[in-house]
């Protein structure tokens, strides 16, 4: 039965012609589905190749076949994009070498569909709760995270050099890719009960591991008049959930299920310890969690996301708020293990004591580079907390991806920036 006419525009993702017959599947990239084409052999070309671009007219139509509900008679074949195809299948890590092209392969064009719905999701979810979306800066003279994997950014050509009135600098002062939205995110807390940014982040870590990118994108939120750890974990444990939830309704080709499990720091070095297997990197109280610590944590608790809470206090950034629990001196700081990846997510009550944060920043020697930050706490403070989630360490858990770099269009990292 003819259902209506139609014109079909995509990509061939198969051809078998027969004596009388030719039979394409021709995909529009709007899901993993292609629709089979049937056309006169009379139709065939030379061009007409897996992944040539094509326009087909014709009769949408019931099929008689019962592997699909629907096909295209085709009266109309134009190949308006001819492609030379790889004759051999390849893998992910041989793909990844051409990112011009592999969006035509079907793993990763669900893949860059399944970022889309993510997206939407998330954005969804926050404005659903209230919160204002901060387009945070790329460009900023602040380090974060205080660990100095920053990307300097300077002029090409003769911009560079100094200026008329002596400046050494584009700015005035040294400016970096940011690697955290999080300190502009406190700036626009104070008058905001929710605020959130979503957006590319840069680390200038020199590593090629499965884990680890240069650029990367990160969810970051703050959340004002908050001061318990209990809450920042129910917004990322409700991030995660309505996410998934989404693509799990959008994308039926993800699989993830949360189930909430909570221990602290000190109980995770326990478990570590009481384990017969043996690590690489040491497991005393006060050295930091490795992945490898976390991918046997969560496993410990049954392969399910894992919130690890109350780190050591030296081990975080100077703004993360004293717990004051002599004599283990914790930070109030929570972690979200998932399967896979180890940690997706990482948050903090904020510290909103001036007294202590001015210690802190004394201690640290950045004082004076974070006077403005001291402000914040001096003109109508509230105690408030934040996280940060990464996305493409999100889509590594729910779609069960090895390597981070194949779940981003473009993957930079050390000693590659292909296109």
């Amino acid at each position: 039965m003819t259902l209506r006419a139609l014109l079909l525009s995509g990509w061939v993702r198969s051809v078998r012609p027969q004596k009388e017959n030719l039979f394409l599947h021709v995909n529009d990239g709007s899901s993993l589905q292609s629709l089979q084409v049937v056309a006169s052999s009379e139709l065939n070309h030379r061009l007409l190749t897996f992944g040539s671009a094509v326009e087909i007219s014709g009769s949408l139509v019931t099929s008689p076949s019962r592997k699909q509900d629907v096909e295209l008679q085709a009266d109309q074949i134009d190949v308006v994009g001819e492609c030379n195809p790889i004759k051999e299948k390849h893998g992910l890590e041989y793909i990844r070498q051409f990112p011009h092209l592999r969006c035509k392969t079907n793993v990763f064009s669900s893949l860059l569909r399944i970022r889309s719905e993510a997206t939407t999701a998330i954005q969804q979810y926050f404005k659903e709760k209230g919160f204002i979306q901060v387009h945070t800066p790329v460009l900023t003279s602040n380090d974060c995270e205080g660990a100095g994997e920053l990307f300097q950014v300077e002029p090409a050509g003769q911009e560079k050099n100094q200026d008329e009135e002596g400046h050494q600098h584009f700015f005035s002062v040294p400016a970096y890719l940011t690697v955290s939205g999080q300190l502009h995110l406190e700036v626009t807390a104070g008058a905001f009960p929710g605020v959130y940014t979503f957006g590319p982040t840069f680390r200038a870590e020199n590593s090629q591991s499965r884990r680890h990118l240069a650029e990367f994108y990160m969810v970051e939120a703050e959340i004002s008049f908050t001061q318990s750890l209990e809450d920042l974990m129910k917004v990322m444990e409700d991030l995660f959930r309505s996410t998934t939830e989404h693509l799990l309704s959008q994308c039926p080709e993800d699989v993830a299920l949360y189930h909430k499990h909570v221990i602290t720091y000190t109980e995770a070095i326990n478990i570590l310890n009481s384990s017969s297997k043996k690590f690489a990197f040491k497991t005393d109280w006060g050295s930091d969690l490795q992945t490898e610590h976390e991918k046997y944590l969560v496993k410990h608790c049954g392969d399910v996301p894992l919130f690890v809470t109350d780190y050591p206090y030296a081990l975080k950034p100077f703004y993360t708020r004293d717990n004051q629990d002599q004599p283990l001196h914790t930070a109030a700081a929570v972690d979200l293990l998932v399967p896979g990846v180890g940690e997706m997510c990482g948050g903090s009550l904020r510290e909103e004591r001036l007294d202590l944060l001015k210690t802190r920043l004394a201690q640290a020697g950045l004082d004076e580079t974070y006077g403005w930050y001291l402000d914040l706490r001096r003109f109508g403070s509230v105690p408030h907390g934040g996280f940060g989630m990464g996305f493409e360490r999100y889509l590594q858990c729910v779609l069960g991806v090895d390597n981070i770099k194949d779940v981003i269009p473009f993957p930079r990292y050390s000693h590659s920036c292909l296109l």
